[in-house]
């Protein structure tokens, strides 16, 4: 706190802009036990369903011990308005060691839910729903009653076909954002309100026929412009957490400038639109949450286990902070299909390709630290032009779990447990937030 004095940061305990005699106030009036945090020490990771594919991350790779919700990333919504596969053949079809041929299906899900869960009963799994490129059905079947009533009617006879223990609607977004191709009213943050009250209806109907809860969660965005939209009191009321996207604050789709993606804090020294470098920031998206009444135990912090990266970022002076690119650079695992994303794992692990950590250990970049934000960032003038990288490790990491911590929340989400080979994130957050 004395070495922060005068400047905002993670001592600023009332928030006021900087650490000052009022902050440390505030720490002397605490001082002696510590108080009984309000955390329920969820862990929430996503398993990505193309990850078997050429990551080759399979269901007995996944660290079950070191979560407490695993979300199966993605369901689609078919034609007639139902839950539905995205791809079949992963889902549900593919053989692995063990299988027969006449046993109900196989696939991701078998080996999730019926081979790996049952030897970790702590575990609850979920049918996540949407996503980036899946969104584009949810304002229709949000819009009236009846279509509300059929979705939620085929989420409850999925979770049950497949020995699933909830649902994670994941709808980038209502009213705006997302793919230009999706369906948008005005009218889609209410209707999102009646949608997932119906889910939780028909859940708490099937759960006291099944002898069991079934959970429901979202996956929430952080940009303000998005979450005004909400009716966050109400989701907070319904949902049994809200797992806010605390990430992709920045990105290479703005070659202006380069920036961090998950910033903790907002650093004044950055350039541009100020309610932008003001907002988008890891605290302001889950202030707004809490400022519109939501129980800090049902708000889950987003974690990033990738980078974000510009390319032809010329400008070394401190590491190429906030100057501006030139291109996109290749992520870890682009390929003709996907172009150049920008996109890296934290950690590839044995995979050759180029996670941060393996970036590192080139020996070809250099790792930058922002103390305002508390987030690192690489940058290597001669990769791709000038390769500059935004990302989470385990010293950021750390300023978010005591953030965490500080306010009560209801623990972390991280997006997605492939980008983590060798788990130093993973444990990080498993040591820190489960409870035993």
């Amino acid at each position: 706190m004395l070495a922060a004095w005068g400047e905002p940061g993670g001592s600023d305990l009332d928030q006021s802009g900087a650490v000052d005699g009022a902050d440390l106030g505030l720490l002397l009036a605490a001082w002696g036990e510590c108080p009984v945090s309000g955390v329920e020490g969820r862990v929430v990771a996503y398993y990505i369903e193309w990850g078997t594919y050429g990551r080759d991350y399979q269901p007995a790779d996944i660290p079950y011990d070191k979560i407490t919700h695993l979300n199966y990333a993605f369901a689609d919504i078919g034609i007639d308005g139902r839950i539905a596969f995205f791809d079949e053949f992963a889902a549900i079809d593919k053989s692995f060691p063990g299988d027969t041929w006449d046993q109900p299906y196989r696939g991701l899900i078998n080996q999730i839910n019926n081979v790996h869960k049952p030897q970790h009963p702590h575990l609850k799994t979920m049918i996540s729903v949407g996503g980036w490129t899946l969104s584009g059905g949810f304002s229709d079947i949000a819009l009236t009653a009846e279509s509300r009533s059929i979705f939620a009617e085929s989420c409850v006879q999925f979770i049950r076909d497949y020995n699933f223990d909830g649902v994670d609607i994941d709808w980038e977004y209502p009213v705006e954002g997302g793919l230009a191709s999706n369906v948008y009213r005005p009218e889609d943050g209410v209707n999102y309100s009646h949608l997932l009250q119906e889910l939780r209806d028909q859940l708490d109907v099937a759960g006291e026929e099944d002898g069991v809860y079934y959970e429901l969660s979202i996956a929430a965005p952080a940009g303000f412009d998005k979450v005004r939209h909400l009716e966050c009191d109400r989701l907070g009321e319904i949902l049994d957490f809200i797992n806010v996207m605390t990430y992709d604050l920045r990105g290479a789709w703005d070659l202006s400038k380069t920036g961090h993606h998950s910033p903790l804090f907002m650093n004044p020294a950055e350039p541009g639109d100020p309610e932008i470098v003001e907002k988008y920031t890891v605290d302001f998206a889950l202030r707004q949450f809490l400022d519109e009444g939501v129980d800090p135990a049902k708000l889950v912090m987003g974690i990033p286990f990738y980078g974000r990266a510009w390319g032809g970022v010329v400008d070394s002076e401190n590491g190429g902070l906030f100057a501006a690119a030139g291109s996109v650079p290749a992520g870890t695992w682009d390929d003709w299909s996907s172009g150049a994303t920008g996109v890296n794992d934290f950690d590839a692990g044995a995979t050759g390709r180029d996670g941060i950590v393996q970036l590192l250990a080139s020996g070809s970049y250099t790792r930058y630290w922002d103390d305002v934000a508390k987030v690192p960032y690489l940058y290597s003038p001669t990769e791709f032009g000038g390769h500059f990288v935004s990302y989470e490790d385990e010293e950021s990491l750390g300023h978010k779990l005591a953030y965490l911590q500080n306010l009560g929340l209801g623990g972390v989400m991280y997006w997605e447990i492939t980008a983590d080979r060798d788990e130093a994130l993973v444990d990080l957050i498993a040591e820190s937030v489960m409870v035993d």
